[in-house]
């Protein structure tokens, strides 16, 4: 057996060279490969904010629907974490195919990219365990100087609006836009938080808002709150919509509880529905 073996080998091995050579195919040279270039979807520009001591970045997108003037003044909707790296982009796809689909008016969308989120977004706060989240916290004030004295001056130099605003958030972002309707609510028409950080400074905010609810009923502008499945944020999420539909026209008050969605995940599926029921298109016009 093993002499059989061998012979196949010795024979493999020996009729190798008796094979005539097929040439190798001529390899084809590669198509030639044109430059890229970078793919723009709006416009960037940067602050030297006075309010905040630095430098901030600002993006923007603006929709074009069919039939839109492209010199029409829009509404604004500002947005917070709003950089390339953030959630500018998931926000801009949603108002691009709402405002093209005819589910929303189009509008003007301002992000504000990041730098210190922990200091912008918050309040002071006396517990330790929210001192222990950065380095600075308690900067909301400041923000807020910085959108109403400086961002939105530019924003209305730069492009054609009309008076209408709108902010937008999630989370301690979320935080902030409650923080703006209790404390200055004629800043803005509209405000979308969405599982807002209700719990900082052992929930002051929220323990507060119904001595602050006569300024917001007055001003009257529409609230849209939105809550995930964490159970802290949606109870507090939920209180904060009862005490303001008590105070204010039901009509102006949406509250969407998501218990499908985690922390992680509402903040598109909620932005979704939030421009579709506060920015409505109109009804077309009867022939």
């Amino acid at each position: 057996m093993r002499v059989a073996v061998l012979s196949v080998m010795i024979l493999l091995a020996t009729a190798g060279p008796a094979v005539a050579a097929v040439p190798a195919a001529q390899a084809t040279p590669p198509e030639p490969v044109t430059a890229a270039a970078p793919l723009v979807i709006g416009e960037t520009f940067t602050i030297e904010s006075k309010a905040l001591g630095e430098t901030r970045r600002i993006n923007v997108y603006r929709p074009q629907p069919w039939g839109l003037d492209p010199k029409a003044p829009l509404p604004v909707l500002y947005m917070a974490d709003g950089g390339i790296g953030e959630d500018f982009l998931h926000v801009a796809g949603l108002v691009q195919v709402l405002a093209g689909n005819g589910s929303m008016r189009p509008f003007l969308l301002v992000g504000i990219e990041n730098t210190e989120r922990r200091r912008d977004m918050t309040g002071p706060s006396s517990d330790p365990q929210d001192q222990k989240i950065a380095p600075r916290i308690g900067g909301s004030a400041a923000y807020r100087s910085f959108l109403r004295d400086e961002l939105m001056p530019q924003v209305r130099q730069r492009y054609p609006t009309t008076d209408e605003r709108a902010l937008i958030g999630e989370s301690l972002a979320g935080l902030f836009v409650v923080e703006t309707l209790l404390q200055e609510p004629a800043l803005f028409n509209s405000y979308i938080a969405l599982d807002p950080s209700l719990w900082w400074n052992h929930g002051t905010l929220l323990a507060g808002a119904a001595r602050q609810l006569p300024a917001v009923t007055r001003t009257r502008p529409q609230v849209f709150l939105a809550s995930s499945g964490q159970p802290e944020l949606a109870a507090s999420t939920a209180r904060l919509a009862a005490l303001l539909q008590q105070a204010s026209p039901s009509p102006l008050v949406k509250y969407l509880p998501l218990p499908e969605e985690t922390h992680a995940t509402i903040y598109h599926p909620a932005a979704l529905q939030a421009l579709r029921t506060l920015f409505p298109a109109p009804a077309p016009a009867s022939p």
